[in-house]
Order: structure tokens, then C-alpha cells, then sequence
């Protein structure tokens, strides 16, 4: 929980930075490459935590490494993460920055998941349903689970929705089992 924490106040304060400066999806995107480098390239991963190396050879390789696309203050940013030893969140940084980012611009992440594969325009029609039904922009992450028969289900925060042919079908039996089918003729 502390490591959440910590991450939620890291990434609150370059929030505050890119609002500032006008840049919260630049900077977002700057720290989401500088996560998913730290989460998928092992070498360096191993390269920053490692303790042999010192402080100011990992720093001038992150100066290099992030190079002029990356804003200064990103850099920046990257550099105070390293010298206070958090490198191992950034990952969670950068969930952390991108949920503060959808909560500004009014965007909200649905899980949906579905029986079979979507097109593209069945996709922007759940997309436009879904922000109807939330009064927000949705942004739909969607799954193929064949057991669903058919249907749609989605989750978004605490809201879900199940319209699965699955669903229905056990209401359906939940019903006809706890239905009294006697009939007093007499």
C-alpha cells in the first residue's frame, strides 16, 4: 500500500507540472515509454537497480537515453525518481499519472467483454453507448470469452453491467426453479 502511495504522489506532482505547462498528454506518454522501457527491457531494469553502479553514471545514462524527445522536466522528473531510489515504481507512475489524466479529461476506461470478435464499427457503436450510459468519454478495452454464448458485458469502476445470453439464461432457470408449476384443478 505505502509503494501506491508513493507512486500516487509522485505522479500527482509531474501532474502538476504538465497542467502547468499545458502538456499532460506529452509528458503522459513520455513517462508511459519511460515505464514500459523499465517493465519490458530487462537490461535496463538490471542496469538501474543495480547498486554497484553509481548514482551519477546511472543518471548521465538516463540524461542520454531520454534524449531531447522528452521534455526537460520529464527528464527531470526521471532523474528525482533515481536519486530517491523509486525507480521500481514507475510502472505504478504511470497508471497513477494516467488515471489523474482521464479523471481531467473526462475519460473513463470500460472493461467489456463480448462472445466473439467486433468490427470496427461495433466497437465505436459500444463506444458511443457506453459513454451515453456513463456521461463520459469511454474508452473500451475489449476481450473475446466465447463462454459469455453471446451478448455484452462491461465494467467500468464500481458500474457493471452483465447482457451476456449466459446471465440470462441462468435467471432464466433460477426462475422456472423457484416457480410453482402445480395446478390445482379441483
Amino acid at each position: 500500500m505505502k509503494g501506491e502511495r508513493v507512486a500516487r504522489n509522485y505522479a500527482a506532482a509531474l501532474f502538476e507540472l504538465a497542467e502547468r505547462e499545458g502538456a499532460l498528454e506529452v509528458y503522459g506518454e513520455a513517462l508511459k515509454a519511460l515505464a514500459d522501457l523499465y517493465a519490458e527491457e530487462d537490461r535496463f531494469r538490471t542496469f538501474l537497480n543495480t547498486p554497484r553502479i553509481p548514482l551519477p553514471e546511472k543518471k548521465k545514462v538516463l540524461r542520454e537515453a531520454l534524449g531531447d524527445p522528452v521534455p526537460g522536466l520529464v527528464r527531470n522528473f526521471a532523474l528525482v525518481v533515481l536519486d530517491k531510489g523509486r525507480q521500481h515504481l514507475l510502472p505504478e507512475m504511470a497508471q497513477e499519472y494516467r488515471a489523474l489524466e482521464d479523471e481531467h479529461l473526462g475519460r473513463a476506461h470500460v472493461e467489456v467483454s463480448v462472445a466473439r470478435e467486433l468490427d470496427a464499427d461495433e466497437i465505436q457503436r459500444v463506444k458511443d453507448e457506453l459513454s451515453r450510459i456513463l456521461e463520459r468519454e469511454a474508452i473500451p478495452h475489449v476481450q473475446v470469452r466465447p463462454e459469455l454464448l453471446g451478448g455484452i458485458t462491461f465494467r467500468s469502476g464500481d458500474t457493471i453491467f452483465d447482457g451476456s445470453v449466459r446471465r440470462r439464461l441462468e435467471r432464466l432457470r433460477r426462475t422456472l426453479m423457484t416457480t410453482d408449476v402445480s395446478t390445482d384443478q379441483g
